[in-house]
């Protein structure tokens, strides 16, 4: 972090505070470890020797009392049915061979007894007294194991201790604001192809939060994970690897100073890219002074709220009402403000002929367009491969200064008919209904 204040322009960075420098140490130690892989503690004990498969099965069995139970009576259950079949062959006419024994060893230990087939013999009804037993023992512990699994899985999922293994394409919400529950309102109406169940919240707040969100039944499928969102583990526990979107806000879940939050936030946003290079971050931070880091960290879009109010301040002491204005154009509902996708027949054409189509397709009004849209990183990528294609060294210092300079999501308003639409380009509507972008 101290490299890019020296690139800068000149601006003072930051002051740091021992929090900010502890997390900036953490971090570049974890990453560290990634890359080379688990080191072994100094001290570490030596390998023992793969121990004979008897030992482990042994050992395995010793650990584990409830499959040995299980294994127990498994097997006390097959002898009784074969003692059964041995006795009634020959002498019952419902016992004529190993299948009709396994029918009858089935329906008994389930309680479901269809009376099609019972013992006779009293070594068989011996068999079948023993197999009653054994049954509804077998039948309880199965049901006991499962009821087990249900509840803890509950228990975990409600402390935010669960582990997003499979989860593909989900949306991680990181941080805490006491207006969370409009925040996520807001996100499902801007985004109609979302649903609850597909975001997941990283953060450290007190489960009696989440499970209040949880209560309104329009958020009662939002996954938590709980634990500090700037920890490796974490991110990894919520399946950074496979989230389509990160949204990491000023976290106010504890009594942070301003370059706390906004320090805790960048971290959060170098460790997601570390992790997946592939997710769309976006990340709000209080003090405007952060941004350059969080642009050198590749967040694709960038939140800063106390200039957001600050410009609504300023346009609404004009008397202008320039603040309802963009109140009601950012207001995710039936119209308003929006970004939509440009047909692939449109790139190379003028900002003219693109003002025609959205206004004879959709009656939208086309104010301007948004360049570099999608993954800056890969924005930049392709951005140096058409930098490089030439021999002239002037040139291509030219084109790798243009290649740094390269701003994700840049507005252009109104930008004149004869401007030339360029790709990765997505076109701002005033729209009458909010279109998916």
């Amino acid at each position: 972090m101290k490299r890019s204040g020296k690139r800068g322009t000149g601006e003072q960075a930051p002051k740091t505070t021992p929090l900010n420098e502890q997390i900036l140490k953490e971090l570049s130690i974890k990453l560290q470890r990634s890359s080379r892989g688990p080191a072994e503690p100094k001290g570490a004990p030596k390998k023992k020797r793969r121990q004979p498969r008897v030992h482990l099965i042994f050992e395995f069995l010793r650990n584990n009392n409830m499959f040995t139970i299980s294994l127990v009576l498994i097997g006390i259950l097959i002898l009784t049915m074969v003692a059964a079949y041995l006795f009634e062959v020959g002498v019952n006419e419902g016992f004529r061979n190993l299948w009709d024994a396994l029918w009858w060893t089935v329906v008994t230990i389930t309680t479901v007894g269809y009376g099609d087939r019972f013992p006779v013999s009293i070594g068989g009804r011996a068999a079948g007294l023993v197999m009653m037993v054994l049954g509804v023992a077998t039948v309880g512990i199965v049901t006991g194991r499962i009821a087990s699994f249900l509840i803890d899985k509950q228990i975990k999922a409600r402390g935010g201790l669960i582990v997003l293994e499979r989860k593909k394409g989900h949306f991680i919400l990181c941080g805490w604001k006491m207006e969370l529950e409009n925040i996520l309102e807001n996100i499902l109406r801007a985004n109609p192809g979302l649903k609850p169940s597909e975001i997941v919240l990283v953060n450290d707040a007190d489960p009696q939060e989440i499970d209040h969100i949880r209560s309104i039944p329009k958020f009662k499928y939002i996954k938590f994970v709980k634990g500090d969102y700037i920890d490796e583990k974490v991110l990894h526990r919520a399946n950074v690897q496979g989230a389509s979107t990160a949204l990491v806000l000023a976290d106010a879940s504890r009594k942070f100073s301003v370059q706390e939050v906004d320090s805790r936030t960048v971290m959060a946003v170098i460790t997601i890219d570390a992790l997946n290079k592939d997710i769309y971050t976006c990340a709000e931070i209080i003090d405007e002074k952060y941004e350059k880091y969080l642009k050198l960290a590749n967040c694709d879009e960038i939140i800063l709220t106390r200039e957001l109010s600050r410009i609504l301040i300023s346009n609404a002491a004009t008397a202008s009402g320039i603040s309802h204005v963009a109140a009601e154009l950012l207001r995710p509902r039936r119209g308003g403000l929006a970004t939509q996708k440009i047909p692939s027949q449109f790139v190379g054409k003028t900002f003219r002929d693109l003002t025609n189509y959205f206004s004879t397709t959709y009656g939208d009004i086309l104010i301007g367009l948004l360049e570099n849209t999608g993954k800056i990183y890969y924005r930049k990528k392709e951005a140096l491969s058409e930098a490089q294609k030439t021999a002239d060294i002037s040139t291509l210092v030219v084109n790798l200064q243009n290649v740094k300079r390269i701003v994700p999501n840049k507005p252009l308003l109104n930008p004149g008919e004869e401007y030339i639409v360029k790709r990765n380009t997505k076109a701002i509507v005033v729209s009458r209904t909010t279109q998916e972008g």
